[in-house]
């Protein structure tokens, strides 16, 4: 199957299923579609004209032409074709909950997500501490996290929110590059995971080819 993918170091959704398929060792081929523009006639939309029907990455094509273009129909879908790994925690109300998680993600923590953009070859501590500051909408989607991933570490035991890694960790992977870059504080545990995300294998391959980029973009 191919993954079509944008730009390592700034494309947080495309960072959650290539590290879930890097995690589980499913074979698969990186198409990387540079950011140069998302105007109609760009490179990238022209790229993907044909293939998605939302214009946008990740993008999962599989061997046989179907196209998901959904990072959690992605997860499920794997989930599906390989019952053979646990992408998915085994026990039911485990799966349950972390689902929920991903859903919550999916479609929460907007001002987060806003004003902590992803852009892993840079730090912006001062940046953080001052939005810190001055944003409780910032501080609440943090709270909100903080509390999700404490609660559920404290029920498995961790390192990872349900034990095993699985899908609900790839998806907070690049939540965890957020928090580190802008120095966002978290209570111990929560921190703990943080850490624990950033130095998975699959999460710090992911993080070196961004490096290697080189390949900045003003927007």
């Amino acid at each position: 199957m191919k993954l079509y993918i944008g730009n390592k170091n700034y494309s947080s959704w495309s960072m959650r299923p290539w590290v879930l398929l890097r995690q589980f060792g499913i074979a698969f081929d990186e198409v990387m579609v540079r950011f140069d523009s998302f105007d109609a006639g760009s490179t990238f939309k022209t790229t993907l004209a044909g293939l998605s029907p939302t214009g946008k990455v990740p993008l999962l094509v599989d061997d046989d032409g179907l196209v998901v273009w959904d990072t959690l129909a992605m997860a499920e879908y794997l989930a599906e074709r390989h019952p053979e790994h646990a992408l998915w925690p085994r026990d039911a109300r485990q799966r349950a909950r972390a689902r929920s998680l991903c859903a919550e993600m999916h479609a929460g923590f907007t001002r987060l997500r806003t004003v902590c953009p992803m852009n892993i070859e840079a730090f912006f501590p001062d940046v953080g501490a001052r939005l810190w500051a001055e944003d409780g909408a910032l501080r609440a989607d943090v709270a909100r996290l903080d509390a999700a991933w404490s609660d559920a570490l404290a029920g498995s035991g961790g390192p990872f929110l349900f034990g095993p890694f699985s899908a609900v960790d790839a998806y907070f992977a690049p939540v965890a590059v957020r928090l580190s870059r802008f120095g966002l504080p978290l209570s111990e545990a929560a921190a703990a995971y943080r850490d624990a995300l950033l130095a998975h294998p699959a999460v710090e391959d992911w993080v070196a080819d961004a490096l290697r980029e080189q390949d900045f973009i003003a927007e």
